[in-house]
């Protein structure tokens, strides 16, 4: 396969690019330990030819998967959870007790994504979302165990992005699968001074003190990296740490700037964009304007979305 299309790291640790939206955008993680294996989060439908490819190149048969953790039910990270199923015959689907009924009746989530980008938009990102048999699903309570080829992750509750949100603590690795609970840090935005993060509030469950309590939380793990769904691997976490809670409170900040302006999303889509840019002039990220406007766009427009559910939540 593609070599750009996956990362290998120590501990049995790979990343795959699940093709959403344009490259290195969106992760699946292939976690293997004595030939056994789980994937953390799985991409759309339409990644499965990829997850299935690397799973084959690390010489593990599909039977020898014992698990599918899903960090979240947001489909560009669980929608292909169904059809990634349909060829492990063993495992068994792990998810937030919240997220569980729309990985085995996912009609709801489609209506509800349908309703966002219509019909046709949602073929082309997401493909078909295929049911899991209730029998096969997990719903895990914070703090479980799970095992599988001689190494234990334990999933802890971390809300503030989504309240169907689990981590995923890896001792082995001393890692944590953050989701997007730690944020968003894109590979395009790297420079001499590291990773550039930001938070994610998109619709419809953001809330800012869950968020600033699970980054806490994360950090108290103390761990060496954060394997994020955008994208993959991070270290230099103290920093990263401070970053999140500082565009957490920016964004709240922005939010609140902009609730009685006329066009209230279009306001804070402004001010966000305008500020994520200031940022990174500053991370020293030499990328032209278009490159990283491009790569802002979909966060930009879809954190404003969630910060505007959650100023009317706020306000009831």
């Amino acid at each position: 396969m593609n070599p750009q299309h996956y990362t290998d790291f120590d501990h049995g640790i790979s990343a795959i690019d699940t093709g959403y939206h344009q490259p290195q955008f969106d992760a699946s993680h292939l976690i293997v330990r004595d030939g056994r294996a789980a994937f953390v989060d799985t991409g759309t439908s339409l990644s499965l030819d990829r997850l299935l490819a690397v799973l084959e190149r690390a010489d593990v048969a599909p039977a020898d998967v014992d698990y599918v953790f899903i960090t979240h039910v947001h489909l560009d990270h669980a929608g292909g959870a169904g059809a990634l199923m349909q060829h492990l015959p063993n495992a068994r689907c792990v998810v937030h007790p919240r997220g569980a009924k729309h990985l085995v009746e996912p009609d709801k989530l489609v209506a509800g994504t349908i309703a966002v980008y219509g019909e046709a938009e949602f073929a082309r990102l997401y493909g078909e979302i295929v049911p899991i048999p209730a029998e096969r699903v997990v719903q895990s309570a914070d703090g479980a165990s799970f095992s599988f080829g001689g190494s234990t992750v334990e999933l802890i509750d971390t809300p503030g992005h989504a309240l169907h949100h689990y981590s995923i603590v890896d001792p082995a690795s001393n890692s944590i699968f953050t989701g997007d609970t730690f944020g968003v840090s894109y590979r395009v935005f790297d420079s001499d001074n590291g990773a550039f993060i930001m938070p994610a509030t998109t619709p419809t469950h953001f809330d800012p003190d869950q968020a600033h309590a699970s980054v806490d939380r994360l950090m108290s793990y103390a761990p060496e990296a954060m394997f994020l769904t955008h994208y993959s691997r991070v270290t230099d976490l103290d920093r990263l740490a401070a970053d999140m809670h500082l565009g957490i409170d920016r964004y709240v900040a922005i939010a609140r700037e902009c609730a009685d302006a006329d066009d209230r999303i279009g306001c804070i889509k402004k001010k966000m964009h305008a500020w994520l840019s200031q940022r990174l002039d500053a991370h020293g990220a030499d990328i032209p304007d278009e490159t990283r406007d491009k790569w802002l766009a979909m966060d930009v427009n879809l954190n404003a979305q969630g910060l505007s559910v959650w100023l009317d939540r706020t306000r009831k």
